[in-house]
């Protein structure tokens, strides 16, 4: 795994040497405590039998002798057994956009989102957690199913190399879906540009009603965010087909600036006032810098 790993003709290789060895040295953090499926490496909201001491409880019929407080016995005459933290696996849940307005750009979109979402799942895989892939259109249209190890990274690898962008985007339907369909929550994050007439709001709603840690990546192509068209143009969106003819001046770029502007800070006051972890990219960042920084500044992870 060390060398370069190559997913298909059509895509850029996901990681460089360089990256991989970056990656290696990265974990993941959740603001919450999951119940995990198996052992890991993380405090649990359960008590178990690790090495680290936790606290005391009363002795219960049928608890483990062994683990009964002998010294507290000898002082007070009563039997306390001793709780230790139990480490469990945390579930990272990608949710990947690939409708079609994510083909944009060049890279595009998608292009962005899934070396990102390699790069984190490759974290999560080699740091024994469970990692699983939602595809998101206009419903959860396919995914890869939470799995565990190291000697998972190429299966993801190959599955993430195959998706490609169709379909119209419906957010809240998708990630509706997708929230109902988990077997448990975890940690997801939630990849997209948000482009979607319908919102986002109460998809993400819903992943925060299932207890999920939710964090959004909002990936953005330069040209969106500081286009530079000039005359008249006939415009298609993306995903309807709808054609539109507009006159590229002045003042309709710095009508398109102040819309913008004021979808970016309904997004952000959305995500803050729901506890709900907010990051903007455009595309020309390098995606080694976007995920290094934000694992390192342990803000997606």
């Amino acid at each position: 795994m060390k060398d370069r790993i190559a997913v298909s003709d059509s895509r850029q290789t996901f990681f460089s040497p360089e990256f991989l060895a970056q990656l290696e040295r990265l974990s993941l953090l959740s603001r919450r405590a999951f119940r995990g499926s198996v052992k890991g490496e993380r405090r649990s909201p359960r008590r178990g039998h690790s090495v680290e001491f936790a606290d005391y409880r009363a002795y219960g019929v049928g608890d483990d002798l062994r683990y009964v407080d002998w010294n507290i016995y000898g002082r007070l005459d009563r039997l306390h057994v001793k709780l230790f933290v139990d480490e469990e696996d945390l579930c990272l849940h990608v949710l990947a956009d690939a409708s079609a307005s994510m083909e944009f750009g060049a890279p595009s979109k998608l292009d962005y989102a899934l070396r990102v979402a390699a790069a984190l799942g490759f974290v999560g895989l080699v740091s024994h957690e469970r990692v699983g892939v939602g595809i998101l259109r206009d419903r959860a249209t396919e995914g890869w199913p939470p799995a565990r190890g190291r000697n998972q990274v190429v299966a993801l690898l190959d599955f993430l190399a195959h998706v490609t962008p169709r379909g119209p985007t419906r957010l809240n339907a998708a990630l509706g879906e997708y929230a109902l369909r988990a077997r448990e929550p975890g940690l997801a994050v939630v990849m997209s540009d948000l482009l979607d007439p319908q919102g986002f709001e109460s998809g993400i709603r819903a992943l925060l009603e299932r207890r999920f840690d939710v964090h959004v990546i909002q990936i953005l192509d330069p040209a969106e965010l500081n286009p530079d068209l000039v005359g008249d143009l006939r415009l298609h969106d993306a995903e309807s087909g709808e054609a539109r003819d507009v006159t590229m001046d002045g003042e309709a770029l710095r009508g398109y600036r102040d819309r913008l502007a004021q979808f970016l800070e309904r997004v952000e006051t959305f995500c803050r006032g729901h506890e709900v972890g907010y990051h903007r990219v455009s595309t020309e960042t390098p995606v080694e810098e976007f995920v290094v920084a934000q694992l390192r500044g342990r803000v997606v992870a």
